[in-house]
């Protein structure tokens, strides 16, 4: 027989070493072997941006539950910030027409000058501090509604400041003597308020409106400019409550040298004066703490520094 021609027999010990390796389970593979853990924080940023793809807006939406004390402050200060807006306008119109003459144009540079705080108030005060209000608490519209009702009260604002700078330009001018121009402090303050109001209308209106026709592409500069703008418009609306009391400042004591407080209407224009001083800083702290509270009644919890 061919020996070449059959397989050799395997060797005694190989069947029971194919039986041990049978028994021996299988190892556990090395970290080499194992796929690398799912990175958690890449998967929250594609949900996120799966989110602000998809809703278009700056924030995720955050579930706020609200119990009955929380809508007692939103009512009170919707209530009361609307009370004080509209009341100091009403006063400074009060004050002007009871005991400033009432208004006229440059034939009278005296009168021309009343135009220059009711104008300023109306302006930097009523129109700003309702439009940063609605923007803060109005949560019942869609937000491209809430922008446009935002721009509105801000543009309402404009043709008030500008003739109200007109007016008390006009009236050191054709006075007699001519009285200078930005001299006092007040001047001062409202030259950068009036600068700074500018500046962050035409930022407001070029990077939440018009960008807006490229909502993708501009999301990233938007969202850059969200805080910016929110931080100077309020720091804005700050300088123009202090550039009121300063004027207030300076026109009382203007008063204080041509009349004697001893007479009875001396006195109570002096009170009213105060009082809308006190006024403007009570705007000036209701609106503060209205947009930087947390809680606002949506279904989202934002700042107004967060969404804009």
């Amino acid at each position: 027989m061919d020996t070449n021609s059959v397989s050799p027999l395997p060797p005694p010990e190989a069947p029971l070493a194919m039986m041990e390796n049978e028994k021996t389970p299988p190892g556990s593979p090395s970290a080499n072997d194992m796929p690398p853990p799912p990175d958690e924080n890449l998967d929250d940023s594609i949900s996120t941006k799966r989110i602000v793809k998809r809703k278009g807006r700056y924030e995720d939406d955050v579930e706020n539950a609200w119990n009955c004390g929380s809508w007692f402050e939103y009512l009170m200060i919707v209530i009361l910030s609307t009370i004080l807006l509209v009341g100091v306008l009403v006063l400074t119109l009060f004050w002007i027409m009871f005991y400033r003459g009432g208004f006229a144009w440059s034939d009278d540079p005296t009168l021309q000058f009343n135009l220059h705080p009711v104008l300023m108030i109306a302006g930097f005060v009523t129109f700003s501090g309702f439009s940063i209000l609605l923007y803060r608490l109005c949560r019942c519209l869609k937000h491209i509604y809430v922008k446009l009702a935002h721009m509105f009260f801000h543009a309402c604002a404009i043709p008030c400041v500008a003739l109200g700078f007109l007016s008390v330009f006009d009236s050191h001018n054709l006075s007699e003597p001519p009285r200078e121009n930005f001299y006092s402090l007040h001047s001062w303050l409202g030259f950068v308020t009036m600068g700074l109001f500018v500046m962050q209308f035409v930022v407001g209106f070029f990077s939440f409106l018009v960008l807006l026709c490229c909502e993708n592409a501009t999301y990233g500069c938007r969202a850059t400019m969200v805080p910016i703008h929110a931080s100077f418009g309020l720091v804005n609306f700050m300088l123009a409550i202090a550039t009121c009391v300063t004027g207030l400042v300076e026109k009382e004591r203007e008063l204080t040298e041509v009349k004697d407080l001893s007479v009875s209407n001396s006195k109570i224009e002096h009170y009213i004066m105060n009082a809308l001083g006190i006024v403007l800083v009570a705007i000036g702290i209701i609106v503060s703490f209205a947009v930087r509270r947390s809680n606002a009644p949506a279904t989202a919890k934002v700042y107004v520094t967060e969404r804009i």
